[in-house]
């Protein structure tokens, strides 16, 4: 619990968000954002577990409540609430799907698929996918990301694959990745995949590495949440959407307030766009026509950071070490060595962005001989040390998000 110090009246707030979804825990985070440049005194109400709460909601004794709306056992609890509710939740494709009388913050789902989608156009794709999650009211946000992407493919004449996957009760994880991997040998290739959520992004990574499928000359992969944890976990660096969670939950914030203040409400339904894209390896799609050099870079993808050299990628994919330098002048326009350093790199960025990760570290994690040599390659090649590189980036820089809304009836966010 979390005390707000002002002269104002204090209002006692729930929040019913699960902290352990990256999602929630950045919509808390633009509540807190709000409450610290505003001068609304609120004594929050936070819990590991809000859901064991929820039969008693009717008799709280509170002032008002920022609940996930995603959750239909909360959106249930709270139909009919005596006290300010306000909704945080996915957009919905039908008007009718929104809760009823009840102010309502969502994520932009279907400018969220589109901005993966553009991206994958961007890299030079013409083939794509979605892969979802199984059927349940749960996963209903998931399933307004399908007919986005439906909705997308169908405008564009393109077929529709959709992949919800199995439920992981009463399936070994062998099962459940054995049919990934099914269904990722039958897409044409190259293709590029959009992941509901980067955890399902990472579980296809890990298929496509099992399957022995490069990533991203076969299958590009890109995620939605920009989810740090998802990323460490990840085998190769996930490209992903970055939610405007943060907005949501300052714009949340604010409708409550106006509501506790007794202020009359404008727009009752806001709809926040994405805050741009990460774009990492994961969906970094080059054309390649050259099977050699298509196997000789998965390779150096898989092993780059453990110190591989150029001898050992011409024997993985059996060629001389000559012919495979001149295989990639003609499709890369760069050396293999080059190509190994290039990925090395970009390991040692993804870790500096990160934050928590010492320089030594990095160099050492990355395959880097020395921190004198890691040093060497950041000021040729990005014209600034580690720890410049790791001021410069902050939180990271996303690129713009696109597209207008699909919505004429909801207010948007502009970012």
């Amino acid at each position: 619990m979390e005390t707000c110090m002002t002269t104002s009246k204090t209002h006692r707030i729930a929040l019913l968000f699960n902290a352990n979804k990256v999602f929630d825990r950045e919509i808390i985070a633009g509540i807190a954002g709000y409450l610290s440049s505003r001068r609304a005194s609120w004594e929050l109400f936070v819990e590991d577990d809000f859901r064991l709460r929820l039969p008693s909601l009717a008799n709280w004794q509170g002032d008002g409540i920022i609940a996930d709306f995603d959750d239909p056992a909360v959106a249930a609890a709270l139909s009919g609430s005596s006290i300010p509710v306000v909704g945080v939740g996915g957009s919905y494709a039908d008007d009718a799907d929104y809760p009823v009388g009840v102010p309502y913050v969502a994520t932009d789902n279907f400018k969220l698929v589109n901005l993966a989608y553009t991206h994958l156009i961007d890299v030079g794709l013409r083939h794509f996918a979605l892969f979802s999650l199984p059927n349940g009211i749960e996963h209903r946000w998931a399933h307004e990301r399908e007919k986005a992407f439906e909705n997308l493919m169908r405008r564009d004449k393109l077929d529709v694959a959709v992949f919800r996957g199995r439920a992981h009760a009463g399936s070994s994880w062998d099962e459940v990745v054995a049919h990934q991997v099914e269904w990722l040998h039958s897409l044409p290739k190259p293709v590029g995949i959009i992941a509901v959520t980067d955890a399902r992004a990472r579980q296809l990574l890990q298929a496509c590495q099992t399957a022995n499928i490069a990533v991203p000359e076969q299958v590009a992969i890109i995620g939605i949440d920009n989810d740090p944890l998802a990323r460490m976990l990840s085998c190769i660096p996930l490209s992903s959407v970055i939610q405007g969670t943060q907005e949501m939950g300052r714009t949340a914030a604010r409708m409550l307030h106006q509501l506790l203040e007794g202020t009359y409400l404008e727009c009752k339904r806001i709809l926040v766009p994405p805050a741009g894209i990460n774009v990492l390896s994961s969906s970094a799609h080059r054309p390649i026509k050259n099977p050699r050099v298509m196997r000789a870079r998965h390779f150096i993808r898989q092993y780059a950071c453990q110190g591989i050299k150029g001898d050992q990628v011409a024997d993985y994919v059996g060629v001389s070490r000559s012919t495979l330098e001149l295989y990639f002048q003609q499709e890369l326009a760069c050396s293999v060595h080059d190509e190994i350093l290039r990925f090395k790199l970009e390991a040692a960025t993804a870790l500096l962005t990160r934050g928590d990760v010492s320089v030594a570290e990095v160099a050492h994690r990355c395959g880097f001989t020395s921190m004198q040599y890691l040093f060497a390659v950041f000021k040729r090649e990005l014209g600034c040390t580690p720890r410049e590189y790791q001021q410069r980036i902050g939180n990271g820089v996303a690129a713009p998000a696109d597209g207008a809304a699909n919505d004429a009836d909801a207010c948007v966010i502009a970012m």
